[in-house]
């Protein structure tokens, strides 16, 4: 791949970008934004809501507003539309519990050159951790899947398939989206018992307790019950090492019925592994939380799809962000290639 250019000022610049990071976060953990969406506030009056010392909170919003992410008109501070629509609690768009998410792994992040002496993670897997962690990992997977699922569900044709089994789901936002887009489409969410909670407020707030269920389970050391024509696997076999995520595979192909749709999404490596840069970094991330996790490369994933038994692999044409992509497989048995409509 083409290397950029650098120079010792941007290279500093990177080496110092986790201050604005650290506000970032600070700002979101302290709910800066919510009050300051609704009207200017001082650093004095916000610091007596916030149980802050006034003179830090003044040098933090001072700095959020040299971010942009906040106006400042004489001494009152007041968050520019953007930040009210993306970090205020009350917006429908609040990317907060990603923020959080992110914030959660800072630390073994700036301990990243021991997990690479060691090849052993530093912190618990998010879905398995504590509370608080494990709320801002699954609300902050609903953050994300709720910015790009309704164009990923959009752009894939499902045929008259009615069954779908979204393995792994967290909340459900994907189920969610492919029933509200396929009307005739009943969905089963498939997790640890943990997630339940999330997923069934989050089914219910879209109203449609009637078509999708939750299942309790372990994909890794338990079966899968039902029958489905679709599988779909959103970022789940990251987690896992190639032989974890045979595992998964094999136990998702063997859910399917003859001529069943197999969807992976992942961050895809290059084949030569060493790009595009979000899935290269995202998988030290694994390397950090997981004990054999890492992103895998197209070839990687048709692979391994190959060896849990589908046929005729290819990458979805979907514009996705940091290097994500779908890749669809299918089942022996069922329709031909051609009478296939995917998009």
């Amino acid at each position: 791949m083409n290397q950029p250019s650098w120079t010792p000022g941007e290279l500093l610049q990177l080496s110092g970008g986790y201050w604005s990071v650290s506000a970032l976060h600070a700002g979101v953990k302290l709910d800066i934004f919510t009050p300051l969406a609704h009207s200017g506030r001082t650093a004095d009056d916000l610091a007596g809501d916030l149980k802050a010392d006034a003179r830090a909170l003044a040098m933090l919003l001072n700095a959020l507003t040299a971010m942009g992410l906040l106006n400042k008109e004489g001494n009152r501070f007041a968050s520019v539309p953007f930040a009210a629509e993306y970090l205020s609690k009350d917006s429908g768009k609040y990317l907060g519990h990603i923020i959080l998410h992110h914030h959660h792994l800072m630390e073994s992040w700036a301990h990243l050159d021991r997990a690479v002496k060691s090849g052993k993670p530093l912190r618990q897997r998010s879905s398995h951790g504590e509370a608080e962690w494990r709320e801002s990992f699954l609300l902050g997977m609903f953050n994300l899947a709720m910015l790009i699922a309704p164009q990923v569900v959009g752009d894939i044709e499902i045929g008259n398939r009615r069954r779908l089994l979204d393995l792994g789901g967290g909340p459900g936002t994907y189920a969610i989206h492919f029933c509200l887009h396929n009307p005739a489409l009943k969905a089963t969410i498939f997790d640890l018992p943990t997630t339940r909670e999330f997923a069934e407020k989050t089914i219910a707030r879209f109203k449609l307790q009637g078509r999708i269920e939750f299942v309790a389970g372990d994909f890794i050391s338990g079966d899968i019950p039902g029958q489905y024509e679709i599988a779909w696997l959103s970022h789940i076999l990251h987690g896992e090492d190639p032989v974890g995520c045979a595992v998964i595979l094999k136990k998702a192909a063997a859910a399917l019925e003859p001529g069943g749709m197999i969807l992976v999404q992942e961050f895809i490596l290059d084949d030569s592994l060493d790009g595009p840069v979000f899935p290269a970094l995202f998988s030290l991330n694994m390397l950090l939380g997981t004990p054999k996790g890492q992103a895998y490369s197209q070839q990687q994933l048709f692979d391994m799809l190959s060896a849990a038994g589908a046929i005729e692999m290819r990458r979805l044409p979907l514009d996705l962000p940091n290097g994500a992509g779908v890749i669809a497989g299918w089942m022996p048995g069922g329709v031909s290639l051609d009478e296939r409509q995917v998009a």
